[in-house]
């Protein structure tokens, strides 16, 4: 018997939707800019982001009860993997926009 393991794509949107609703209720229209790709706060999501992955393969999938089991041990790896992927896209997007950011800074060469 297996288990679902994942939200279908329609209910992580809604639930998405219903999260960024709430936090510009609480911290009006503009919250979003503090986060954006580029900003100090997608840079704390991509530390975040490798912190937990690097966390998740040392202590659930690198462990003895979890290798043991093959079940487990491929549900560790798919969150893994998971965690890996979100690092490089997010990474990718920030890093480009910080790139354009700190091009558009620059004023005239001399």
């Amino acid at each position: 018997m297996g288990i679902e393991t994942a939200k279908s794509l329609h209910d992580a949107e809604a639930e998405r939707r219903q999260r960024a609703a709430e936090l510009a209720s609480e911290a009006g229209p503009h919250w979003s800019e503090a986060f954006k790709p580029g900003s100090l706060g997608c840079h704390e999501l991509l530390d975040r982001t490798a912190m937990v992955a690097a966390i998740a393969q040392e202590y659930v999938l690198d462990h003895p009860s979890c290798i043991q089991n093959p079940e487990w041990y491929a549900l560790a790896e798919q969150a893994v993997s998971a965690l890996n992927e979100l690092y490089q896209r997010v990474g990718a997007q920030h890093l480009d926009d910080e790139h354009h950011t700190d091009s558009n800074d620059v004023g005239p060469a001399k």
